[in-house]
């Protein structure tokens, strides 16, 4: 870390007093918290999409040729988010299930529901030192219900399309369904034949309110699988329908990140409404 970090918009006691203070608001809201997480709140009901609110990562890859230099400070550390209901993994990567995160938030949440992709289960058992029993598993159309969210899985492509010895998919998006409306949290994903087409049948009529999607892009040197250049997703949301897009997964490591501009002009040029959020900013739905 270093001083010319970015400074989320809110962070520790502010960030809460404002999730607190907004908590029984007629309407529903999200804040973006770095990388792909984003806290939901509807009702007094809390949702955490695919957080990572740790340095597992900086810490593991320090003395390798690939370190994660942290861009982004932390919103907020994950045992004081003791209102949250239900989380989120999209994918086995560690900044969508990290330890760190998810077993504080665990012990501050008892009753902390987890929905994963089921090829996933015995490793995120593992991981988490849980019993493999715990997590509710979807798979590509099939759907989960806690706390009165519902949650379709959409298969993703990380890269490539990856199946366990089953056929089920090992990396998925979200369409998160509550109160009539849609969110559509892509996960790490690229595009692939057929997707836009999947996705616009397991979104049925309603379509998709906001879609959430990747914008670092795939480049070989990273040695890490990509997903969407800025582009790439600013045309998906198009294509689909989405009513809004909100760009997502930058700003968090040095390494793997692009800026948000292409994604911004592509989707003026194509006529795609928009949204740009900083780290610990609010967004009203």
């Amino acid at each position: 870390m270093t001083d010319e970090m970015i400074r989320p918009v809110l962070e520790g006691e502010a960030f809460l007093a404002e999730v607190r203070g907004v908590r029984r608001a007629p309407g529903w809201r999200l804040w973006w918290l770095g990388q792909s997480g984003f806290l939901v709140q509807w009702q007094n009901r809390h949702l955490l999409l695919d957080p990572y609110l740790s340095d597992s990562l900086t810490k593991k890859y320090a003395a390798t040729d690939k370190p994660h230099v942290r861009m982004t400070a932390r919103v907020i550390a994950p045992e004081r988010l003791d209102f949250i209901d239900l989380v989120t993994s999209s994918h086995n990567h560690t900044d969508h299930l990290d330890g760190e995160t998810l077993g504080p938030l665990r012990a501050a949440n008892p009753g902390l529901h987890l929905v994963i992709p089921e090829a996933n289960r015995a490793f995120v058992a593992e991981r988490l030192g849980s019993d493999p029993a715990w997590p509710l598993g979807v798979d590509d159309g099939t759907t989960v219900s806690a706390a009165g969210f519902s949650l379709t899985g959409v298969a993703a492509a990380h890269e490539e399309l990856e199946r366990d010895g089953d056929g089920r998919h090992k990396c998925l998006g979200y369409l998160v369904r509550f109160g009539g409306r849609t969110i559509f949290h892509s996960g790490d994903a690229a595009p692939y034949e057929g997707m836009v087409g999947r996705l616009r049948e397991l979104a049925g009529p309603a379509g998709i309110d906001l879609a959430l999607l990747p914008i670092n892009g795939r480049l070989p040197e990273r040695r890490v699988p990509g997903n969407f250049w800025g582009r790439e997703a600013a045309r998906l949301a198009k294509e689909v329908g989405a009513r809004l897009a909100i760009p997502m997964h930058y700003e968090m490591f040095t390494f793997n990140t692009e800026s948000p501009d292409e994604f911004v002009t592509e989707a003026k040029r194509i006529g795609q409404p928009c949204r740009v959020l900083r780290c610990g900013e609010r967004w009203e739905g």
